[in-house]
C-alpha cells in the first residue's frame, strides 16, 4: 500500500475483473488486496481461502460464482473492485456488475489467449461502453507467449492493443518486466517480496528499444498530441505516452496491455499503477441518464446534486436484506427517506457499508461514484433506482437475459412445501436471471435459469441455506417459435355489444418471416403500418401493436413464445361510439394468434457454441460423440499436445456431457460453452 487516499471523486476508481473462466480473474483480486495491504495473507482459490469466493459453493467448486465487492486504496485512490463470475451460466452476473462499472481490467490466459467466455464478456462491456486494460496472466506457465495472446486480443476482439511491458524471462524463468513507458525494469524476487525497481537488463535493450519504437508508433497512429510530437522530434516523451494511452483507453480506441502472474505475484503493482493511470474516474465518464414523466434527465456525479443510485445486487439473508447500490448523484445518508423510482414505495436506509466481499465496515454516508451497501430497504429488487423523493428519476435497469433451461423442483416433505415457496421467491429477488413459475398442466413448480450449472448451483443453495431435501427433474431446455411462412392479408373484426358502450374493431394483418438484421432488435419481432387516409388513428395503431405483443407470449405449436417474424397493418376500420385502444389491443392480439395458426411454423431450440479441450489422442472419439448429439464442428487447431475443437451443439444434448467427455478422456478433457442463439428443432 502506498498512501491513504484522499477520496475526491477523481480519486475513485470503479472496475471490474472480466475473464474466461480459469483465466486467474481471482487470484489478481487477492493479490490486489494483498499489494494494497487490505489482507495481510494471500488467499488461493485452490485452497478455498480468497476473499471473494466467501460462499460455500464457490469454494467447493473452486470456481466463482456470485460477484463480489470489496474496497480498497492505492496510490492516494479508492478502488472499488467487483470480482465477476467467468462461467457462462452466470454471465448475468457480469450484465449488472458492468452497468455500474466505470472501467475494467480484462484477463487472459498467457498459453490460451482469447477464449470464448473472455470474447463474450468483451462483447458486453462495448455495450456498455466501459474502458479496459488488459493483463495477460500466467506467463510463468509452459507454453505461455505475450505475442500470441496479443494477437488473439487484435484478431478476435479488434481493438488496437498497447503493449506497455516487454516479460523478462519466460515460462518458469518468468521474473519481472520492462516498462516500456518509463523504460525501468521491474523485477520480483522468488519467494515473494516488493518489487524491485532498476535498469533495463543489457540483454533485452535492443528488444525493448524496438518494442518502445513500436509502441509510440502504434500510439502516433491513434493520438493527435502524440502524432504531432512524433512527428517533430520521432519519438515520445513518457508523459505525452502517458497522457495518450489515458486518452485511448477512456475513448476505446486502443487497450493497454499488461503481463504478469498473479498467482507468483508479479505484475500486479504496476497493474494497479495502470488502473490509477488509464482508468477513468466518475468525473471522466458521461452524466447518467434517466426518464422521469416523459422527460430525458442527466445527473452528473456531483456529491452536492440531487441523488441517484442504482440498485445492482440484492443478497436476501436469513437475517435481512442487502442492497449493493452505486450512487451517481448527490450524497446517502444514514437514516435519509429514499424513494423507489419503479415502484413508488419509499424506503429507509438504516445502514450503510462499506463492502469487502462478505465483510463490511459501516459509514455514515455515501457520495457520488461510491458503490456500497445499504441495510434496510425492504423491497428493492436488482435494477432499482433509488432517488430523493423531491426529485425523481428513472434509470435504465440491466438487462436480464431470457432463461433457456428449466427443471422441476419439489420438497420431499409434503409440509416443506411452503417453505420451498419462500426459498425460491429468495432465490429470484437474489437472482433475476432465474425464473419460478407453476406449470399450468402438471401443476408442478419450474425453476428456469441460464444453464445446467445455474440451476445445480441454485438448488444446493437452498439445500444449505434452508436445509431442505429438494427433488428435481430432468433439465429442459426452453423453446421458441418462429414463422416459416406467414399470411397475408388476414382480416379480423372485434364485435362485442353487452349494454353499454360496445367495443368494435377491424384489422388486416400480414404476417412474415423476420429477416436477420431487419430492425426487430432483440425481441425478434418488428411491427409497422401502412395504414393510409386515417383509416385507423395512430393511438389504435399503438394498441394494435400491443396486442400483437401480448400474442407473442404463446405460439400455435406448443405454447411457447414465438420470435422472428415482422407484422404489419395494412388495413382497418373504426366505428364512431365503440372503437376505443382496449378494442384494437384485443383485436391485435386475436388476429395474430389467428394468422400464426394459419401460418407454417417452425419450433426452436437453443444452441450453443462449445469449444473442447482435449489430448490429441482423444479427438477422434470426441468428434464422434458430438456429431451423436447432432453437433456441427466449426473448427480445430492444435496447441501444445492438446486440440480445440469448436462445434455448434443443440443445447438439449449437452445434459450430462461434462461427465461422458471427462470419461472419454480420462478426465483430461474441459470444455466451455457460449449462446449462440436458435436454430430449427428436427421434426
Amino acid at each position: 500500500m502506498r498512501t491513504a487516499p484522499t477520496n475526491p471523486l477523481n480519486a475513485v476508481r470503479n472496475l471490474g475483473i472480466l475473464a474466461h473462466v480459469d483465466a486467474g480473474k481471482t487470484t489478481v483480486t487477492e493479490r490486489i488486496l494483498y499489494a494494497t495491504g487490505t489482507t495481510h495473507k494471500r488467499g488461493e482459490v485452490h485452497d478455498g481461502t480468497t476473499v471473494t469466493d466467501f460462499d460455500s459453493q464457490e469454494r467447493d467448486r473452486g470456481i466463482t460464482i456470485f460477484a463480489a465487492a470489496v474496497s480498497c486504496a492505492w496510490d492516494g485512490h479508492r478502488v472499488n473492485l467487483i470480482d465477476t463470475p467467468g462461467h457462462v451460466d452466470f454471465s448475468d452476473e457480469v450484465e449488472r456488475s458492468l452497468r455500474v462499472l466505470d472501467g475494467a481490467i480484462a484477463v487472459f490466459d498467457g498459453v490460451a489467449g482469447v477464449e470464448p467466455q473472455s470474447e463474450s464478456v468483451w462483447r458486453r462491456a462495448d455495450r456498455h461502453g466501459v474502458p479496459r486494460i488488459a493483463f495477460v496472466n500466467k506467463l510463468d506457465r509452459a507454453g505461455a507467449d505475450l505475442d500470441a495472446a496479443v494477437a488473439s486480443i487484435r484478431a478476435r476482439l479488434h481493438p488496437a492493443p498497447l503493449v506497455v511491458q516487454v516479460p523478462i524471462g519466460a515460462e518458469d524463468a518468468f521474473t519481472g518486466v520492462v516498462d516500456l513507458v518509463r523504460m525501468r525494469a521491474l523485477v520480483w524476487p522468488d519467494g515473494g517480496g516488493a518489487c524491485e525497481e532498476g535498469p533495463v537488463p543489457e540483454a533485452l535493450t535492443g528488444e525493448v528499444l524496438r518494442r518502445r519504437r513500436l509502441l509510440d508508433e502504434a500510439v502516433a497512429e491513434l493520438h493527435q498530441g502524440a502524432f504531432d510530437e512524433f512527428c517533430a522530434e520521432s519519438a515520445l516523451s513518457a508523459a505525452t505516452l502517458s497522457a495518450a494511452l489515458r486518452d485511448l483507453t477512456r475513448t476505446g480506441e486502443g487497450v493497454v496491455v499488461l503481463c504478469g502472474s498473479a498467482y507468483r505475484n508479479r505484475g500486479v503493482e504496476p497493474l494497479l499503477d495502470a488502473v490509477v493511470a488509464y482508468l477513468p474516474s466518475p468525473l471522466d465518464v458521461p452524466a447518467v441518464r434517466g426518464t422521469w414523466e416523459g422527460g430525458v434527465r442527466e445527473r452528473a456525479a456531483d456529491p452536492q446534486g440531487p441523488l441517484a443510485a442504482l440498485a445492482f445486487k440484492v443478497n436476501a439473508t436469513a437475517t435481512g436484506r442487502l442492497t449493493s447500490v452505486r450512487v451517481y448523484s448527490g450524497t446517502l445518508r444514514k437514516g435519509d427517506t429514499l424513494l423507489d423510482a419503479g415502484t413508488g414505495r419509499t424506503e429507509r436506509v438504516g445502514r450503510i457499508l462499506r463492502v469487502r466481499a462478505d465483510r463490511h465496515a459501516e459509514v455514515d454516508r455515501a457520495v457520488a461514484g461510491d458503490i456500497v451497501a445499504l441495510v434496510g430497504p425492504k423491497a428493492v429488487r436488482a435494477g432499482a433506482t433509488l432517488c430523493g423523493p423531491g426529485d425523481p428519476l428513472l434509470l435504465e435497469p440491466p438487462a436480464a437475459a431470457d432463461p433457456v433451461v428449466s427443471v422441476a423442483v419439489e420438497a420431499r416433505g409434503g409440509t416443506d412445501q411452503g417453505r420451498l415457496a419462500t426459498a425460491l421467491a429468495r432465490l429470484v429477488e437474489e437472482d433475476p436471471s432465474l425464473l419460478v413459475r407453476t406449470d399450468s398442466e402438471t401443476g408442478q413448480t419450474v425453476l428456469s435459469g441460464m444453464g445446467e450449472l445455474h440451476l445445480e448451483v441454485a438448488v444446493e443453495k437452498i439445500r444449505r441455506a434452508q436445509g431442505l431435501d429438494v427433488n428435481v427433474g430432468r433439465p429442459r431446455v426452453t423453446y421458441r417459435e418462429t414463422v416459416a411462412r406467414g399470411v397475408s392479408g388476414l382480416v379480423y373484426r372485434h364485435v362485442k355489444q353487452d349494454g353499454g358502450a360496445g367495443q368494435f374493431a377491424h384489422v388486416v394483418l400480414d404476417v412474415e418471416p423476420l429477416d436477420a438484421g431487419a430492425g426487430g432488435g432483440d425481441e425478434g419481432f418488428a411491427f409497422r403500418s401502412t395504414v393510409v387516409g386515417g383509416r385507423v388513428p395512430r393511438e389504435y395503431v399503438k394498441a394494435v401493436e400491443a396486442g400483437c405483443r401480448d400474442a407473442l407470449a404463446e405460439g400455435p405449436l406448443g405454447g411457447h413464445p414465438v420470435t422472428g417474424l415482422r407484422v404489419t397493418l395494412t388495413d382497418g376500420a373504426t366505428h364512431p361510439q365503440d372503437s376505443s385502444e382496449m378494442a384494437f389491443r384485443t383485436a391485435g392480439r386475436f388476429a395474430l394468434r389467428e394468422a400464426l395458426r394459419a401460418s407454417a411454423m417452425v419450433l426452436l431450440e437453443p444452441v450453443v457454441e462449445v469449444t473442447v479441450t482435449v489430448p490429441e489422442d482423444a479427438v477422434g472419439g470426441v468428434l464422434g460423440d458430438l456429431a451423436a448429439r447432432r453437433g456441427r464442428v466449426s473448427g480445430s487447431a492444435a496447441r501444445a499436445g492438446t486440440a480445440l475443437v469448436t462445434a455448434t451443439v443443440p443445447l438439449a444434448e449437452l445434459f450430462g456431457y461434462a461427465t461422458r467427455l471427462r470419461s472419454r478422456t480420462q478426465g483430461r478433457g474441459t470444455f466451455t460453452t457460449r449462446p449462440t442463439g436458435y436454430a430449427p428443432a428436427p421434426a
